[in-house]
């Protein structure tokens, strides 16, 4: 859904973007100084995988550096992004890349972070991204949101705190979702039929009372890889505090996590009965989403979402 800028692929030469000079150099300046040496870019690699900005692999003075570059205006989401990977990293539970520096400069933005040597996926590595993600959602949290709004895919994501779980993801996830659907020419029918689930989602999750915990948000299978070393690690989050289900619904949504994962994950930290309902839940906040960013593929899948839980809570 977002950057999958590394996602087990191995950088390939391809055609960079144009030069432009003071883009370039305050980049160079911005690098160096973060980095406490003379950067000096010597090479730019395009890196396949990324659908929302520009990536490059930039080598200098025998450090590599990862790089996305987007319009100006994209300045806000790539400062939400490395708010994310700084939040995660400092939990010491799962490993993200670390974000070096980010501005503006000739009418783009661009964020600048590790470039991690991509490697092969297994199960042992995935079994130990199970193990690491069940540490990051034990991590202590409190409410449920954020402390500013971010990106889901191109779509903002807004994270104004709530007290109860409940509230947080009827109003800000499934009911942010309808209201911008509807304007995509989502059918009525549908419309309704979603905010009456949101209305009911107190009575869906009935006395399950999940711990706040520090989520990745965007966990689907793109979103993670190995280095070349076989350890796992995460990116292009689009944190909050919520339910860890949320993180482990995404993950089945398109595949992509071998059952060592689940195994792992379930030893540390098992899942609660019921998880299978929200799963449907927590994951048709994606399919709306996907719904507003890719067209009208998904509004029968989001329909028979709605429709099943509605049934669930005899909303038929």
């Amino acid at each position: 859904m977002r950057d999958a800028h590394y996602n087990g692929v191995m950088a390939t030469p391809q055609h960079p973007p144009e030069d432009t000079s003071d883009l370039w150099q305050a980049i160079d300046a911005s690098l160096s100084a973060a980095l406490g040496i003379p950067f000096s870019i010597q090479g730019k690699i395009a890196v396949s995988g990324g659908c929302i900005s520009e990536t490059l692999r930039l080598d200098g003075q025998g450090v590599s550096v990862f790089i996305k570059l987007g319009r100006a205006a994209d300045a806000a989401m790539f400062a939400a992004e490395a708010n994310a990977l700084t939040e995660l990293a400092r939990t010491d539970t799962v490993r993200v890349p670390t974000v070096i520096a980010q501005g503006i400069a000739a009418d783009r933005a661009w964020l600048a972070m590790e470039y991690i040597q991509p490697g092969q996926t297994t199960a042992a590595a995935a079994a130990r991204l199970g193990e690491q993600l069940a540490a990051l959602h034990f991590y202590a949290q409190s409410g449920f949101g954020w402390h500013r709004n971010n990106w889901i895919g191109t779509t903002v994501q807004c994270n104004t705190p709530e007290q109860d779980w409940p509230t947080f993801f009827a109003r800000h996830r499934l009911q942010a979702q309808l209201d911008i659907a509807i304007g995509n020419a989502l059918p009525q029918s549908v419309f309704e039929r979603g905010y009456r689930l949101a209305e009911n989602v107190p009575a869906l999750l009935g006395n399950y009372a999940p711990l706040p915990s520090l989520l990745h948000g965007d966990l689907w299978g793109g979103n993670w890889a190995c280095d070349e070393h076989g350890q796992p690690y995460l990116y292009d989050p689009a944190s909050y505090i919520g339910d860890r289900d949320a993180d482990l619904a995404m993950t089945e949504l398109f595949g992509g996590f071998p059952d060592s994962f689940y195994r792992a994950y379930d030893a540390v930290l098992p899942r609660a009965a019921g998880y299978p309902l929200r799963r449907e839940l927590y994951n048709l906040y994606h399919v709306l989403n996907h719904f507003n960013l890719f067209g009208a593929g998904y509004a029968m899948q989001a329909q028979a979402i709605i429709d099943k839980l509605l049934g669930e809570t005899g909303g038929r």
